[in-house]
C-alpha cells in the first residue's frame, strides 16, 4: 500500500479546495462564533457570578447582532465555496500521513524509536489512548469545554512533556540477570528539571545552574542534583540533604530520613552507613549489600540520564514527508516503564504502584508514560485544532496519520459526512501501510461525523534472519447514543471481519527479501462508548471481540477488576479547584469518595437521583469506555505478556475524558545465541 503523504493526488485538486475553503470559512467560523455566545461553560457562569460588574453580558448582546449580520453576508459566498468543495471530496484520500526527520537538537531528546535487531528476550511496547474532545467550540461547549485551539496546543504540549521525560535505568550485570530495569524518576536526572505535567519542557536541557522547578533544590548551595561537578551527577560528599537545609533529617515525614536512619556510601541519596527503613523509596527492609536488593547487589550499574540517542540513521526511501522547521525527536532505545509518580519525594504509602492478584502493575498517573510509542486520540474534528495539535505532537512522535475519514458524499447513497472520523493515531515506529473505513450504520447527529476505524501496520524491528518485525495497531470511535447497543455490536462485528482483510492483505512476503514478516503484537485502541458494568450495555460486554482480544482490566462481561477505573469525567465538574491541576485530579482519583463525586458511574434505569441529583452509582469506579485491548496468540512460539496498565490524568481541564495506557513485554521464547 501507499501512503498518502497529501490529502490529494493532484496538486490542482489541493488549490480548489484551497479555494472553495476560502470561501466556506467565514460563514463557519461566524456561524461557530454566534452559537457559542449563546452556550456559556460552568467557569464562564462563576466569573460572571463573581463579577457582577463583568462586560461579558454586554459583549454578548453587542457581538451576537453582528455575527448574525455578517453571517447572512457571508452565506452567498459560502454556498458558492460549498458548490465547489462538495464534490472534491470525493477524490480525497481517507488520512494524511506525515513524517518529520529529528534535527541534531531534537534527536539528543528522543523521539524515533530504534530498528534495532530483534532479541530472543523481545522488548516492551507502550499504548495510549486519549479523547481529547476538539469539537468545532460551539459544539465542545455541550460538553462543558470552550476554546478548542487553545486546548489543542496544551494537549499536544502535554502529551510530549509527559512522553519526553527522561529516566534512570538501572542495569543488573549478574550471571543470572541480563535484564534493564528502567525507572523513571526524572526528578533525579542531571541537567534535567522536574517539569510539571502543566508545563512545557524546556528546550535547552543542558543548564547546570539550581531551577526553580526542582523539587529538592533549596537555597543551599549543596544542591545534589545541580552540582558544577561535571564527574558526578549526585555527589557522595556532604551532609546536606536536599529535604532538610536545616539538618534534621530524623523527620518522619521524610520519605527518604527516618528516626535513626543513617546514610549509605552507595546510595545518591546517603552517603554514610546503612539504611534499612521501610519509608526509603530506595531502600526496603532488606539490608542493602542483600541480592535481593536491585540498588545495591553485586555487579549494579546506575545510569542517571535521559534516553540516549542511537547513532543517527539516514532516512530509509520507505516514505518521503515533508520537513520542516519544526522536525522530530531521533531515536532513542527502547522504553522500559510506563510512568512516574507526581513527586518521588513524597511519601509512597499511597501513590506507589499496585500489583492486582492477577500479577499486572497498574497505577493513576499524572503524567503520560515516559517514551510512549503509539497514542491513539479520538475526536479530533476541528480541521485548525488537527493542524495545531499535529505541530506539537511531531516535536516528539515522528510518524502520525491524521484528518482520517471523509466528508460530504462517498456515494449517492451515503449520508453526508460533516466531520471526518476524529481518528489521530502518532507513532515513534515506522508506518508500513494503513487502511480506513467507515462504518455504514450511524444514525441520528452521529451520522454526521465519518466515524470509523483505522487499521495501521507498523515496523518495529527485524529479526536475526533480516525478517521484519511488525505489529497492528486498531483505532476506533464506537457510535455514542445511548440504547444503540445493535449499532455497537455491529460496528464491532465490521471491525473484526475488516481487521482480519487488513491483515490478510499486508502479511504478504516483502518484495525486497521475500520473507514473511513477524507479529509481535494486534492491539485495539479507542473510544467504544460502553462500559463493562452498565445493565444497559450487556449485549456489548457479550460480544466476540473479548474473546479475540484480551481487556486487561476485565473480569468477565459485566464484571471489571477492583482496580479498574472509569474513563469518563462528569462535565458538571471538570472546572473544579479540586480537580483543574493533573496531580489534584490524580488524588481525587486516588480516593473513593472523590471517584463518586467526579466520574460518571454506570446506573440502572430504576434508580432514583441522590440528595444531589444525580443516581446512586451501580457498581465499579466509573464508566469505563475508553479500552486498550490485545491479542495474546499472535504469532507462534512468542509471548506476550501485560507489564503495567495505568489511568492518566495529565489532560485534567482540557477533556471530559481519563487517558489510558498499557505496557507490554513481547518476547520469542527462544534463548539468547
Amino acid at each position: 500500500m501507499v501512503l498518502h503523504t497529501s490529502p490529494y493526488s493532484s496538486a490542482f485538486l489541493q488549490c480548489l479546495t484551497s479555494l472553495s475553503w476560502g470561501f466556506i470559512f467565514p460563514c463557519y467560523w461566524l456561524l461557530d462564533r454566534l452559537l457559542a455566545s449563546c452556550v456559556a461553560t460552568s467557569l464562564e457562569k462563576r466569573r460572571r457570578s463573581q463579577d457582577p460588574c463583568s462586560f461579558v453580558t454586554l459583549y454578548v448582546l453587542v457581538s451576537t447582532p453582528l455575527y448574525l449580520l455578517l453571517l447572512l453576508a457571508s452565506l452567498p459566498f459560502a454556498l458558492l465555496g460549498f458548490l465547489l468543495w462538495a464534490p472534491l471530496q470525493a477524490a480525497r484520500h481517507p488520512y494524511l500521513y506525515t513524517h518529520r526527520r529529528p534535527n541534531k537538537h531534537q534527536a539528543e531528546q528522543g523521539g524515533a524509536a530504534s530498528l534495532a535487531d530483534w532479541r530472543p528476550q523481545g522488548r516492551s511496547f507502550c499504548f495510549g489512548s486519549a479523547n481529547v474532545c476538539l469539537l468545532p467550540d460551539s459544539l465542545a461547549r455541550f460538553n462543558n469545554l470552550s476554546e478548542t485551539q487553545r486546548r489543542a496546543c496544551e494537549v499536544g504540549k502535554r502529551i510530549r512533556n509527559g512522553a519526553s521525560r527522561p529516566q534512570i535505568k538501572i542495569y543488573i550485570d549478574s550471571p543470572t540477570n541480563t535484564s534493564i530495569s528502567a525507572v523513571s524518576f526524572s526528578s533525579l536526572v542531571t541537567g534535567f528539571p522536574r517539569t510539571s505535567s502543566l508545563d512545557q519542557r524546556p528546550d535547552n536541557t543542558a543548564e547546570s545552574e539550581p531551577l526553580t522547578e526542582c523539587p529538592v533544590h533549596n537555597a543551599s548551595a549543596d544542591c545534589p542534583i545541580h552540582t558544577a561537578s561535571a564527574d558526578c551527577p549526585i555527589p557522595t560528599a556532604g551532609d546536606d540533604c536536599p529535604i532538610h537545609p536545616t539538618g534534621d533529617q530524623s523527620s518522619s515525614d521524610c520519605p527518604v530520613h527516618v528516626a535513626g536512619g543513617e546514610k549509605t556510601p552507595e546510595c545518591p541519596l546517603h552517603t554514610a552507613g546503612a539504611h534499612n527503613s521501610s519509608d526509603c523509596p530506595v531502600h526496603t527492609t532488606v539490608a542493602q549489600n542483600s541480592p535481593d536488593c536491585s540498588m545495591h547487589a553485586s555487579g549494579v550499574q546506575i545510569s542517571i540520564s535521559a534516553p540516549d540517542p542511537d547513532p543517527p540513521e539516514a532516512e530509509t526511501g520507505n516514505h518521503q514527508g515533508e520537513g520542516d522547521a519544526e522536525s522530530l525527536t531521533g531515536g532513542v532505545p527502547s522504553n522500559n516503564t510506563l510512568s512516574h509518580r507526581t513527586s518521588m519525594f513524597k511519601k509512597h504509602s499511597g501513590r506507589k504502584r499496585r500489583q492486582g492478584d492477577d500479577g499486572i502493575d497498574h497505577e493513576i498517573s499524572a503524567f503520560f508514560p515516559a517514551n510512549l510509542d503509539f497514542l491513539c486520540l479520538q475526536e479530533v474534528f476541528d480541521h485548525r485544532a488537527t493542524s495545531r495539535l499535529r505541530r506539537q505532537l511531531h516535536h516528539y512522535f515522528p510518524y502520525i496519520l491524521s484528518d482520517v475519514g471523509r466528508y460530504a458524499w462517498k456515494d449517492c447513497c451515503s449520508r453526508f459526512k460533516f466531520l471526518n472520523s476524529g481518528v489521530m493515531l502518532v507513532s515513534r515506529y515506522p508506518i508500513l501501510d494503513a487502511h480506513y473505513e467507515c462504518y455504514p450504520n450511524g444514525r441520528g447527529e452521529d451520522a454526521l461525523a465519518a466515524k470509523g476505524v483505522l487499521f495501521v501496520k507498523v515496523q518495529v524491528g527485524t529479526s536475526h534472519q533480516e525478517q521484519r518485525v511488525v505489529g497492528y495497531l486498531t483505532c476506533t470511535h464506537l457510535h455514542a447514543i445511548e440504547g444503540d447497543a445493535a449499532v455497537r455490536c455491529e460496528q464491532l462485528d465490521l471491525l473484526l471481519e475488516w481487521g482480519t482483510d487488513f491483515r490478510k492483505a499486508t502479511s504478504r512476503p516483502s518484495e525486497e527479501k521475500g520473507l514473511e514478516d513477524q507479529v509481535a503484537f494486534d492491539v485495539v485502541l479507542g473510544d467504544l462508548n460502553f462500559d463493562n458494568c452498565s445493565s444497559e450495555d450487556k449485549l456489548e460486554q457479550q460480544h466476540s471481540l473479548f474473546t479475540q482480544y484480551k481487556d486487561p482490566c476485565r473480569l468477565g462481561p459485566g464484571e471489571d477488576k477492583p482496580w479498574a477505573l472509569g474513563t469518563l469525567l462528569d462535565t458538571s465538574g471538570l472546572y473544579d479547584e479540586e480537580v483543574s491541576s493533573p496531580e489534584s485530579l490524580q488524588k481525587v482519583m486516588e480516593n473513593e469518595e472523590g471517584r463518586k463525586e467526579y466520574l460518571v458511574f454506570p446506573t440502572n434505569k430504576n434508580q432514583c437521583p441522590n440528595q444531589k441529583g444525580r443516581k446512586i452509582p451501580l457498581k465499579g469506579n466509573g464508566r469505563r469506555i475508553d479500552y486498550i485491548l490485545y491479542s495474546e496468540a499472535v504469532q507462534q512460539d512468542w509471548k506476550v505478556d501485560i507489564e503495567e496498565f495505568g489511568f492518566i490524568t495529565q489532560l485534567a481541564g482540557l477533556t471530559d475524558h481519563l487517558s489510558v495506557a498499557m505496557r507490554l513485554a513481547v518476547s520469542t521464547g527462544e534463548e539468547e545465541p
